[in-house]
């Protein structure tokens, strides 16, 4: 075959998914290979390609994992050798093995059979998948089941719908974060420790009425408004892991360190060591020869006896198809100067004062979106991972579109909350107002796939109607409520 090189690893999978290798396949030291359950691909994360596969190899069958890779040197070249989260793999299909190689390694040492897929395969089936795959990306724009109707409809019915539905998804962010402040009260009262002591919140506790007196601690502003800002910062594959490391490095434990030389170095020492992230060679390297990664290793290694809280591992974060300025260790350095100013520097005090003194709204946007605008320096400024210097100079580590994420979804419902709390209604009124007109340079694929679809470009700038739009999605077409949607049921009829 003369094209191999131009396969790519999403053609191989759909050929993996289809029964076209259902005849007798060998690995390469000669063992015969039937495929019982190619398995379920995994698409959300980074890990091998198929879960909870079935196959059998001579005369065992097994049960787990499938790696699919274009070249049998991607297993190291990927690093899945020393990722556990391919430890459950029981076969590693690969195109090209010039080197005819048997086995690759899992982390725990185990031996992997390996098939060379180029054994049995034409070069006629590669064409046709070819084909199918780009006949799929040509159609994919038409995947909304109104999208050939919908532009028949009245622009102000797909306006007035959004709008409703932005505002309503507005309420349950500010739902979600009155919720957290509320088991946070209720961490407090009981003296728990979170999250290493596992709690359910009791029915008197859910049945309580609270008052704005529950709420006036400021740790408890503190420590929400950093939770969420961090899942902001994870986007969909990191925001779990960004969560539970502002759980575990609350606000508590950093504040403990505010007398350290240096408070910036100190929150990332702390936030790096405790998610896990510090590749162990680096840990155990006696000849660190940058002041940076010697500072955050030391300064944990003194002061990690006095943290009883839990750590992360590196499996539990995505690297994989993230553009390098949304790794995140960009996004944890970004986020420790935010921390420090919530935790050192008043931030929220800040923040509330602009929304209250800032009469003129586009004034006050600009204010606003000043404070959560991260310049990129120090070590992270020329590096997107621990000991391996970037090509590029990185200048923010929270850009101008990132901001705007972190005002429309976290900012704005955290202030509107915290102003129905402390019956500030005026500050309320003001919050929604900035939401009516904000607007952002929205780099949301669903925003963009959905906006397209309804031919609502130019108005999906607008944050009302993005937010709706995302809605619309998860809400009704994802699921296909159709008839339930203003819009589907006003196309359909």
């Amino acid at each position: 075959m003369n094209n191999y090189t131009k396969v790519n690893e999403k053609i191989l999978c759909e050929i993996w998914k289809s029964k076209t290798l259902n005849r007798e396949l060998k690995t390469i030291d000669g063992e015969s290979v039937s495929i019982i359950n190619s398995g379920n691909e995994n698409t959300d994360s980074a890990g091998p390609d198929f879960k909870n596969a079935k196959v059998r190899i001579g005369n065992l069958v097994y049960i787990g994992d499938v790696e699919i890779d274009p070249d049998f040197n991607d297993w190291k070249a990927h690093g899945h050798h020393l990722d556990k989260r391919y430890n459950k793999v029981i076969l590693h299909a690969t195109l090209l093995n010039k080197n005819n190689l048997s086995y690759v390694f899992c982390k725990d040492g185990r031996k992997i059979h390996t098939i060379c897929l180029a054994d049995f395969l034409e070069d006629s089936l590669i064409d046709s998948y070819k084909t199918e795959l780009n006949n799929g990306n040509e159609k994919s724009a038409q995947h909304l089941k109104c999208a050939e109707a919908n532009h028949t409809i009245d622009q102000k019915i797909k306006l007035d719908f959004l709008d409703r539905l932005g505002k309503e998804r507005f309420k349950k962010k500010t739902e979600k974060i009155y919720s957290r402040l509320k088991e946070l009260v209720f961490i407090k009262e009981l003296s728990l420790k979170e999250p290493v002591i596992k709690y359910d919140l009791t029915s008197e506790f859910l049945a309580r009425e609270f008052t704005y007196n529950d709420f006036k601690i400021k740790e408890l502003w503190q420590q929400v408004f950093y939770e969420f800002i961090f899942e902001a910062l994870g986007y969909s594959k990191n925001k779990n892991a960004m969560i539970h490391l502002a759980q575990f490095a609350n606000t508590e434990f950093i504040t403990s360190m505010e007398n350290s030389e240096n408070i910036n170095l100190t929150i990332q020492s702390c936030l790096f060591n405790i998610a896990g992230i510090i590749p162990e060679e680096l840990k155990l390297s006696e000849n660190l020869d940058n002041k940076y990664l010697e500072y955050i290793i030391e300064f944990w290694n003194s002061i990690k006896e006095k943290y009883d809280g839990r750590t992360l591992n590196f499996t539990d974060w995505h690297f994989f198809r993230q553009r390098p300025q949304n790794f995140p260790t960009i996004r944890i350095a970004g986020g420790s100067i935010l921390l420090r100013k919530i935790i050192f520097e008043g931030l929220i005090d800040n923040l509330i004062s602009r929304f209250e003194r800032i009469r003129d709204i586009d004034v006050l946007i600009k204010a606003v979106k000043t404070l959560f605008i991260v310049n990129a320096d120090g070590y992270w400024k020329d590096h997107f991972n621990f000991g391996e210097r970037s090509n590029q100079e990185i200048k923010y580590f929270i850009g101008s579109s990132r901001a705007d994420e972190i005002i429309v979804n976290v900012v704005l419902p955290f202030v509107s909350i915290y102003g129905d709390i402390f019956g500030k209604n005026e500050l309320k009124k003001k919050v929604e107002n900035v939401y009516s007109i904000y607007s952002q340079n929205e780099d949301n694929s669903i925003v963009k796939f959905m906006a397209d679809s309804l031919l609502m470009e130019n108005a999906s700038k607008n944050s009302v109607i993005s937010q709706g739009l995302l809605e619309l999605f998860r809400t009704y077409c994802s699921k296909n409520k159709c008839l339930q949607c203003s819009i589907g049921a006003t196309a359909f009829n």
